[in-house]
């Protein structure tokens, strides 16, 4: 498949330009361009321009309010509410990550729920970002239905990721950010794309029948990783993102959607906990002490890693994505680089 060259500053613009041309105002279109360009950056493909359609059809449809303002309030002293007002997600997680940080280190711990937003990207980027402020981090968003529960044959779940995240002393956050699903979605849709096979156990065909075959997974359900255990932890992610915050679960989002390919309404829960208030050794050595044993054992790596030795080569090497995914984006208003 011939792919176009691009550097990162190149993949923001064209994200940007695309957004901006369909309606988003510049807040908007920076922090959805910002979350596709740290993917691309990841060489996350799945949650990068590849994204950028689906976003723009969202617009045109109405659905999602390209100037959408967040409203942030406060109903107790733990709890941060942003309310994103049909916005996509970076903005309201934008906003609100000031007063996330600041209520976790008044309070020792705090929850932020993001309501009645579209979020249709990574998980790891608000994570690290709380890391960053030396906080430890939990992150889940419902979406719609795209996975059978263990037992079932008929989605009920979204894939359901989570997101968590605990600061370093010297190195980079240890972050993870997996589906409830045994495969994400947009790893199986450009699977399809490029004609490669998924590995077994991620999903079944329309009739029921495990397969291989992407195209035919999409057609068909995904499966939950591990059975049982995968389904139980999109269990929690429903109750956590929906339930607790009053947001809509998987379900509901699949009865009020308009299906124009981009991201459905849903809510994200956040957690933050500040490990100076919990007892932790303020200099993390003994966290340290924990991740250096585990790294001792042969063929362990820490979950991310892969993502931070690409963050070192893209900026200089730039990525490459699909001719057919640049004109794509070309024709929808992004600029010709």
């Amino acid at each position: 498949m011939s792919g176009m060259h691009l550097s990162l500053d190149e993949v923001w613009s064209l994200g940007a330009t695309a957004l901006l041309a369909h309606g988003c105002d510049e807040a908007n279109a920076a922090a959805v361009a910002t979350t596709m360009t740290f993917a691309e950056r990841d060489l996350a493909a799945s949650h990068g321009l590849f994204r950028l359609p689906g976003y723009v059809a969202a617009l045109d449809s109405g659905k999602v309010d390209g100037t959408a303002q967040p409203r942030i309030s406060h109903p107790a002293p733990a709890v941060v509410r942003v309310d994103a007002q049909r916005g996509f997600a970076p903005l309201g997680l934008e906003r609100g990550r000031p007063h996330l940080v600041d209520t976790a280190r008044s309070q020792g711990v705090a929850v932020m729920a993001l309501v009645h937003t579209h979020h249709f990207a990574a998980l790891w980027p608000e994570v690290e970002a709380l890391c960053a402020e030396g906080l430890v981090a939990l992150a889940c968003p419902a979406y719609t239905p795209m996975v059978a529960p263990a037992g079932a044959r008929q989605a009920f779940f979204g894939t359901n990721p989570l997101a968590f995240g605990y600061p370093r002393a010297d190195e980079p956050p240890m972050v993870f950010d997996q589906a409830s699903a045994a495969m994400a979605r947009g790893e199986i849709q450009i699977a399809a794309r490029d004609g490669h096979e998924v590995p077994e156990g991620t999903g079944l065909d329309a009739h029921g029948n495990p397969t291989t075959d992407p195209a035919a997974v999409l057609e068909g359900v995904q499966l939950p990783f591990g059975g049982y255990k995968g389904s139980a932890i999109a269990l929690m992610v429903e109750l956590l993102a929906a339930g607790l915050i009053g947001d809509w679960f998987s379900y509901e989002a699949a009865q009020h959607d308009n299906h124009d390919g981009g991201p459905a309404r849903g809510g994200e829960f956040l957690l933050a906990i500040d490990p100076a208030r919990t007892g932790a050794d303020p200099s993390l050595a003994h966290s340290e002490a924990f991740f250096a044993a585990l790294l001792d054992l042969d063929g362990v790596r820490l979950p991310g890693d892969r993502r931070h030795q690409a963050r070192l080569r893209t900026p200089i090497e730039g990525i490459s994505i699909p001719a057919s995914l640049y004109d794509e984006i070309v024709a929808l208003g992004g600029r010709r680089h």
